[in-house]
């Protein structure tokens, strides 16, 4: 039988993680794509090879991802961003494919297409007051309130990424777990999944 696809999206600052640490605690594990992406440029030969054609030999040196030339390229325009998720996303869905996790989360889940790509079953998205959104990635990443909303201003916005979703937990609110908790009964319900 084929396993059910959930994915978890939400904007930066959203607070995904944290969901993702409270479902883990529930024994459900999140595969987690920019984790991924990091270890399939780490180990992925083919993935390597496919991006030092696109941006160059100097990409990787020893099979060492050089980060500030891969930063160059993806600066450089609105086309190579989308060249290099092209070789990155399908190597990242290709790999959760493969895996035995259920769950993925992915901060780009509709801007990078892996809502098409996964064809997920459910999508759970997790919002959060514009301002706590703010905070917390000012706090986290020690940035400019406007730097933050450049981040903010360049994924979908919430309303529609809300839309878009199955489900929607908002984090920051003190009922978090008795949000998480109806959701999981929900899916069980709905869905005849168990979790």
């Amino acid at each position: 039988m084929e396993k059910i696809k959930i994915a978890i999206t939400g904007g930066i600052g959203s607070g995904k993680s944290v969901i993702c640490k409270r479902l883990g605690r529930r024994g459900i594990q999140v595969y987690d794509c920019d984790d991924a992406a990091k270890r399939l440029m780490r180990t992925d030969v083919q993935l390597q090879k496919d991006l030092q054609q696109l941006v160059g030999e100097e990409v990787f040196v020893d099979g060492v991802l050089q980060k500030p030339v891969l930063a160059t390229y993806l600066l450089g325009s609105e086309a190579h961003q989308k060249a290099v998720g092209d070789i990155v996303h399908p190597a990242v869905a290709r790999d959760f494919l493969a895996s035995d996790y259920s769950w993925m989360e992915s901060a780009i889940l509709f801007e990078s297409g892996f809502d098409k790509r996964l064809d997920f079953d459910i999508i759970v998205c997790v919002t959060a007051p514009l301002e706590l959104r703010i905070q917390r990635v000012m706090e986290r990443d020690g940035i400019t309130r406007e730097k933050t909303l450049d981040w903010m201003n360049r994924q979908f916005p919430q309303e529609e990424v809300r839309a878009r979703s199955n489900y929607e937990l908002v984090s920051g609110r003190d009922d978090i777990e008795e949000q998480i908790d109806r959701m999981l009964e929900d899916m069980k319900r709905k869905y005849k999944i168990s979790i």
